[in-house]
């Protein structure tokens, strides 16, 4: 769908450049968008190298592990329906821990994980569950202490401090984490999410 609409853009853009008589302002913004783009994806190499470096020792230190271990216990609260020892609590637990320091390619794989084993305690295969839609709003969120890939995008564009978004990002996301927790607690509390409560009043 986004593809279809993206395109839709792209169309009226054109058949608007040619009416209007501004065809060669739309070559010169592709070919300029072009350039730019290959000179911002070599920029990135050499940042995006270090940081996922830095990264990658840390996770095969355990400092990714130790923190997934320290979460255990806020996981139990978020996710109470979730067994400890059920893969999907391992899967989320070291799914956030690689958000956490912008293990953003690890970070993916282990969120699919999760999801298909939080489906095997899906009794209704066509519904998310509460602890689905619960990770889905934490993920969405994402609480970063590194944000890595927006680090090396400001240094490929010319940035003279390019970590300086660090302590936002992470007040942004603290912030935007705590609302998906607090938004995603209060609707499943409401009859028209909460199957048990929806089941009671169908059968009254």
């Amino acid at each position: 769908m986004i593809n279809v609409i993206w395109l839709g853009f792209i169309a009226i853009g054109i058949i608007v450049a040619l009416v209007t008589g501004n065809a060669q302002v739309i070559t010169d913004a592709a070919l300029a968008s072009a350039d730019t783009a290959v000179e911002l994806s070599i920029g990135l190499i050499g940042v995006m190298a270090l940081w996922l470096g830095l990264m990658k020792i840390a996770e095969e230190a355990g400092m990714v592990r130790a923190l997934g271990n320290a979460l255990r216990p806020i996981m139990k609260f978020l996710f109470p329906e979730v067994p400890d020892d059920h893969p999907a609590m391992g899967a989320i637990v070291m799914n956030m821990a690689a958000n956490i320091f912008g293990l953003g390619n690890a970070a993916t794989p282990l969120g699919i994980k999760a999801m298909k084993e939080l489906q095997k305690l899906n009794d209704e295969k066509d519904t998310a569950t509460n602890p689905m839609c619960t990770f889905l709003a934490i993920n969405t969120s994402s609480l970063t202490l590194i944000a890595s890939s927006v680090v090396a995008y400001r240094a490929a564009a010319g940035s003279t401090n390019a970590t300086e978004i660090i302590g936002a990002t992470i007040i942004a996301t603290i912030a935007s984490t705590i609302a998906a927790i607090i938004a995603v607690k209060l609707l499943q509390k409401l009859p028209i999410f909460n199957k048990t409560e929806k089941e009671a009043v169908q059968k009254n």
